[in-house]
């Protein structure tokens, strides 16, 4: 029979016919597979979800064997060299790229939201000095549902995609206001004459000046690094906003867990650690040494290796390019060297390559972040700005859902079988 699978049951001997749409199956049709009455039924195990697929999804493609990545059918390569943050996310959201006109309109509307009221700005003041910029960053988003109450009418469009337009705008000027409080400098004030990402360079690095002007080529490479990073499927922190949104929170609250999962360091802080591994590297004299340590099983070769990519990450190649540019303007970054011979050497070297490890996304995004003077306390904000459009397009997409619910796994309980209380007077 097409389209099914055939499962026998060597417990009873029973054959059960399950269909196949899509390539999957879906884990409830398992249920009828029961040993005898009182079985509630069988069950998928998937730590880690390494093998079940959570949702329905029109957003993101990736297929990670060929090293494809596209955006509502767009590949990444095109929307990198064509396109810029905004008009991406505009596609991300809404499922099309822009007219003329719509593009025009959306800036506009989007970027009338950049200002933070004074409130959220005195209660970012009332961080520590050497606070955490992702720490503020997260925690500023979350405290925004209580500025936006209206925001909980997740089903009234209009109000929804009101709050949509907010966060857009408003997480460059947290993140800026995040960096410029930790070095004791005054908040600058969003200038919507400048481009997204212009904008944001001048919060970030305006001093005294009466206009700021953003380097081009640094202006547009942070535009393209915020392209590569939108969306990337259902990710730690992506599963984590629609976990929170299928309670039907608020996109503040959910986006503040969002933000928080990136926050830890096996996801927005990857890049961190591969700064951390060049210096420790030191020289690139030092590489081959350090490789053979890897091999033996004495240390990881940060930035190569993907959950989901088995071939170059299609990012990581825009990056590299983007860096070249980069550098032309900073100078290069004295880890530089380093990283390029060891990414030469890893694929050349039968060890990663019959592993499937080439240079992520990660690899070189932190050397670009470092040269244009970020902290890299910096780094997983960065992460979490573009991110914020992927974020609330998931959102959006699965609170319109029809079968999705409020978000609640099953588990294999594995603890004591029902026992009775003891008086603690008679506990051995």
């Amino acid at each position: 029979m097409a389209d099914t699978l055939t499962i026998t049951d060597n417990r009873t001997g029973k054959q059960y016919d399950v269909p196949v749409e899509d390539g999957v199956i879906r884990t409830t049709d398992l249920r009828q597979i029961k040993s005898g009455p009182e079985d509630p039924g069988l069950m998928t195990y998937d730590p880690a979800f390494m093998n079940t697929a959570s949702c329905r999804s029109a957003i993101t493609f990736i297929d990670g064997d060929k090293g494809i990545l596209e955006y509502r059918g767009y590949p990444i390569e095109q929307l990198a060299e064509h396109s810029s943050y905004l008009e991406t996310a505009y596609l991300i959201l809404n499922g099309e790229l822009p007219t003329e006109a719509q593009l025009t309109s959306w800036t506009a509307e989007t970027t009338q939201h950049t200002m933070l009221h004074e409130y959220v700005k005195k209660l970012m003041e009332g961080f520590r000095y050497d606070a955490h910029p992702m720490g503020v960053f997260l925690s500023t988003v979350g405290a925004f549902s209580t500025f936006y109450p209206e925001a909980k009418n997740i089903f009234d469009e209009p109000a929804r995609k009101k709050q949509i337009r907010r966060l857009i705008a408003k997480v460059p000027t947290i993140a800026a206001y995040a960096f410029r409080h930790s070095t004791g400098w005054p908040y600058n004030q969003p200038d919507n004459d400048l481009s997204f990402t212009g904008n944001f360079l001048n919060m970030l690095f305006r001093m005294t000046e009466l206009k700021y002007k953003p380097d081009p080529v640094l202006e547009r490479a942070l535009d393209v690094l915020f392209i590569l990073h939108v969306d990337h499927e259902q990710n730690c922190s992506t599963s984590a906003m629609r976990g929170i949104g299928s309670s039907h929170v608020d996109p503040y609250s959910a986006m503040a867990g969002a933000a928080a999962a990136l926050y830890g360091p096996l996801h927005g802080g990857a890049n961190e650690a591969v700064l951390r591994m060049l210096n420790e590297i030191g020289h690139v004299d030092k590489v081959p040494a350090f490789i053979k340590r890897v091999k033996a099983g004495e240390g990881r070769l940060m930035g190569f290796g993907h959950r989901i990519y088995k071939s170059y990450d299609p990012r990581a190649k825009i990056i590299k390019r983007t860096a070249d540019e980069v550098f032309e303007v900073t100078g290069k970054n004295p880890l530089l060297e380093i990283a390029l011979e060891l990414e030469r050497i890893a694929l050349q070297d039968d060890y990663f390559v019959s592993r499937k490890l080439y240079p992520n996304v990660d690899f070189y995004s932190g050397l670009i972040y470092q040269a244009m003077k970020f902290p890299v306390t910096m780094f997983p904000v960065l992460f979490a700005i573009p991110r914020t459009a992927g974020w609330i397009a998931q959102w959006e997409e699965m609170i319109l859902d029809s079968e999705q619910k409020i978000s609640r796994p099953r588990q294999i309980y594995t603890g004591s079988a029902r026992r009775d209380y003891v008086p603690v007077a008679k506990r051995s």
